[in-house]
């Protein structure tokens, strides 16, 4: 496990004494620009780790160089670019310390734990992380102190299970466990199953009835999307009927508080695509055998009026407190409730069903004015770790921010 010390003893060899001595590292993909932005603007090198095929974004189209139309301008935002065969092959020795000798800070997002073994990345990363390290291996639903629980713990609410990630129940007593559910409520189910060939990504099916989920199920694994033993293993939950709003936060040790950095939703395909027909196309594909997918392609910015904030900062407070117990050292920096608001006896109230510890990949959050309400003008999450970096290094307290 790497530990405080460790942390302290790789700062004191970086011998830094400005943003320029510093590169902020991040794995090219998910929210890699937003952070290599935010960093060059507030005097950081940035870094993007790519993978062979995949480096053009960011060794070409977004890197650092002289403007060729506009002289003495710089533009771009990534410095430099280190490509591998594979995301995991960071976890290398060598390239661990080539990001060392480049006195790398790694803002580690979504990809970093999606394509790396979550142990190595505790014991064997030593290149300094902005957040907390162990914090992504508690969103996965089977960890056995996951986002659920930490929820739970937080008093927050979250969508009614019916039964538990990595959790395997005899059909009679799953069957039950359906009928009893449907007996109870009018809500449908979401079925969330790692997929076959993306073990990363999750395959959802809603079911309205017990055998719903047996036939939908048993289709999914003739189609090679999940295998029997995913299904067995999936989260059945509550699909929560309510708007979808993603609250994204951000917690500065230094300050004590927890600001609202913005509100998005999410684009997915091909349900957005079935969701701008008609009612009578949308049931001529259902028919024919068309399954909606809930693949995330992206975000778009909502707003929420202000009779929500106060319950979105409450939220964001209650989860961070639990996280001081529950994770040393706690929350630092960017994370996210995702959930959706329902409207139930006369007052709204929010249902979180998905939690990220750490940058969530979703920059649009600028274009929402919750960060400009507190900064006067909009931050974006990239702009916000490197603003956080910076107070580190001129407090002498950056080793507080990374683990």
């Amino acid at each position: 496990m790497i530990t405080d010390a460790d942390i302290q003893e790789i700062l004191a060899s970086y011998k830094v004494n400005s943003p320029s001595d510093i590169t902020i590292g991040v794995l090219g993909g998910h929210s890699a620009l937003d952070v290599c932005a935010g960093a060059k603007k507030y005097g950081f090198k940035t870094l993007a780790v790519c993978r062979k095929g995949r480096e053009k974004t960011y060794s070409q189209y977004y890197r650092t160089r002289d403007a060729s139309n506009r002289a003495g301008t710089t533009i771009g935002c990534v410095d430099d670019v280190i490509v591998l065969d594979s995301f995991g092959d960071v976890l290398l020795p060598e390239v661990q310390q080539k990001l060392l000798e480049k006195k790398t800070i790694f803002v580690h997002n979504r990809y970093f734990w999606v394509y790396c073994d979550f142990e190595k990345v505790q014991n064997e990363f030593r290149v300094p992380i902005f957040g907390l390290r162990q914090g992504v291996a508690m969103e996965e639903r089977d960890h056995p102190n996951n986002q659920y629980k930490i929820l739970q713990k937080a008093g927050i609410r979250i969508p009614k299970i019916v039964r538990e990630g990595g959790v395997v129940m005899e059909e009679g007593e799953l069957r039950s466990a359906l009928e009893n559910h449907f007996a109870e409520s009018e809500s449908p189910l979401i079925v969330k199953a790692s997929e076959a060939t993306r073990s990363y990504e999750r395959a959802f099916f809603v079911i309205n009835s017990v055998d719903d989920y047996f036939t939908l199920g048993g289709k999914m694994v003739e189609e090679g999307k999940v295998t029997q033993e995913n299904l067995k293993q999936a989260v059945i939950e509550e699909y929560v009927l309510g708007a979808h709003v993603n609250l994204n936060y951000f917690y500065s040790p230094f300050a004590g508080e927890v600001e609202l950095m913005g509100t998005d939703t999410r684009r997915q395909t091909n349900l957005d695509g079935l969701l701008r027909l008609d009612a009578r196309e949308q049931s001529r594909l259902l028919s024919r055998g068309f399954k909606p997918k809930m693949i995330e392609t992206g975000h778009y910015a909502v707003t929420m009026k202000e009779s929500l904030v106060e319950k979105a900062l409450e939220l964001g407070e209650k989860f961070v407190q639990t996280m001081k117990t529950e994770a040393a050292p706690g929350m630092i920096g960017p994370f996210a409730l995702q959930g959706a608001v329902v409207a139930e006896d006369g007052r709204e109230e929010f249902v979180i069903f998905d939690v990220s510890m750490r940058i969530p990949g979703s920059p649009g959050t600028r274009f929402t004015p919750y960060s400009g309400y507190l900064y006067g003008e909009s931050l974006s999450v990239g702009e916000r770790v490197a603003l956080e970096l910076a107070e580190g290094l001129k407090q002498g307290r950056l080793h507080e921010l990374l683990t």
